[in-house]
Parts: C-alpha cells; sequence; structure tokens
C-alpha cells in the first residue's frame, strides 16, 4: 500500500514504520493517524512479520506532537469525538496488537507523540530524545490516553508533575523513570532495536501474542489479570508452537517455531 505520511518496510521479520513528515516535525494529524493504522494492522496480520519497529524520520522527532491547527476551532463533542476515535483507531490498538511493538524514539516525543510511543510494548529512546505531555499549556489535557498509561509507566506523583508542568524530560531522565527501557546514541537507535527484535523471533510469536493480552489485563478495568493469564496459559497448550517448544526443549536442540 502507498502512504503519504508514513512508510512501511518488512525486511527479516521486522516491518519498521516510519512516520515521514520531517518539515512538521513528524506531528500527527488525521490522515497520518490513519496511515498508522493501516499499517499496524497490516504487520498484524502479515504472517512473515514477527516484530514491529515504529520510529519518526529524520534526527530531530520521534513525534513532536498533535496537528494542532487540525482542532484548534473543535467544539466539546467534536474534541471528545477526536479523542474517542484516536484511541480505538491507533493507540488502544496498538496496544492491543499480538505482534510486539518497539518504539524507537528518536528526538521529540511530545504530547499525541509521546501517547504513541507509551502505547507500545515497550520503548527505547536516542541519548536526544526529549519527552513531555505539554497539552495543559495548551489549555487541554492529553486525549490520546496520555492521562492513564504515563502513571503506569513511571507512577502516578512523577506523572501528575509532568502533566502538570507541561515540562520535558531529557532521555536519562525517562530512563530512569522506567519510561524506556535503554538509551543509546542516535545512530544506535535503530541497530538497537533490530538486535532486540531478533531475540524476540527466536521465541513463539504465539506465545508472545497471548503474553500480551495477559500482561495488558492487569492494566484494563474491571480484568482480572491472573484469571486471563490462566485461560492463555493453558490456550498454549493447543498450538504448534507449543508441541515443537517442548519437543525441541526434550531433545536438546533449538525450536523452529512455525509462525504466527
Amino acid at each position: 500500500m502507498n502512504y503519504e505520511n508514513i512508510l512501511s518496510k518488512t525486511t527479516n521479520g521486522i516491518t519498521s514504520i516510519t512516520i515521514n513528515r520531517p518539515k512538521k516535525l513528524n506531528a500527527l494529524n488525521k490522515a497520518t493517524i490513519e496511515e498508522l493504522h493501516e499499517a499496524f494492522k497490516a504487520a498484524d496480520k502479515d504472517k512473515n512479520t514477527k516484530v514491529i519497529i515504529i520510529t519518526g524520520s529524520g534526527d530531530k522527532a520521534f513525534v513532536a506532537g498533535a496537528d494542532i491547527s487540525e482542532f484548534a476551532d473543535f467544539n466539546v463533542n467534536e474534541g471528545g469525538k477526536l479523542a474517542a476515535q484516536g484511541q480505538a483507531i491507533l493507540f488502544d490498538f496498538v496496544e492491543n496488537l499480538k505482534t510486539p511493538v518497539i518504539a524507537a524514539v528518536n528526538g521529540f516525543a511530545l504530547g499525541g507523540g509521546l501517547e504513541l510511543a507509551m502505547a507500545c510494548h515497550f520503548r527505547i529512546a536516542s541519548s536526544n530524545a526529549k519527552m513531555g505531555l505539554p497539552e495543559v499549556s495548551l489549555g487541554v489535557i492529553p486525549g490520546y490516553g496520555g492521562t492513564q498509561r504515563l502513571p503506569q509507566l513511571v507512577g502516578k506523583g512523577r506523572a501528575m508533575e509532568m502533566v502538570m508542568t507541561a515540562g520535558m524530560i531529557d532521555a536519562n531522565q525517562a530512563l530512569s523513570y522506567g519510561l524506556v527501557n535503554h538509551v543509546v546514541e542516535p545512530d544506535q537507535l535503530v541497530p538497537l532495536a533490530e538486535k532486540i527484535a531478533s531475540k524476540i523471533m527466536r521465541n513463539s510469536s504465539v506465545a508472545i501474542g497471548k503474553a500480551i493480552k495477559a500482561i495488558n489485563a492487569n492494566y484494563t478495568d474491571g480484568k482480572d489479570g491472573y484469571k486471563v493469564e490462566i485461560k492463555q496459559f493453558g490456550k498454549c497448550f493447543g498450538t504448534e508452537d507449543f508441541v515443537e517448544g517442548t519437543t525441541a526443549f526434550l531433545e536438546k536442540r533449538k525450536a523452529e517455531f512455525p509462525g504466527k
């Protein structure tokens, strides 16, 4: 599929999605959100894709925020609809994919950009990355899951401070907060993402998908994460991957999993 605002390519089991609006610092507008939805959906369905890596084009920004010009004149109903639709088609959608998604945060990840990174299964950052939720400086609050995911990742107090001050933190502070898993120099960011992806790809894609579902359940209102884990654990026993994994272990050889 041809996209106007993003790039997507699949190589050796990894689908790399790049937000490609460098003149706008890769800001998220409606069209980009819709294209990202389609790209993530296609990658998740692709049996050859074992891991998805998302990053921004250039070296200045992952995503510098939402495209404010698109909603500056919205009313109450339009604002609520904007948040609901965005969460449904992109942010919640990414979080619940069965294919692992790594955010490679290069440069600014602000507002909707940080919310997108937080929706991914985990994050790594370049040393020049800066992250924040500056929405209150515009008279609005994060609307793409930021008020929920940030406290889950860094704790309530730190999230409150970040949101209320509308300030940015640097990559090392994000690392100390647990917001990102690793920090490397910019030229090592994608190679590190690919290295981690290669480790993930050695394992069962089917089992990983079920693990994602079980882990997410702990952060979902009304869900008993332990019950979800039990159910997903049991389902593993009916898969080809379970047969291959246990057989390979007993035969003292490397497992060759059939795929998604």
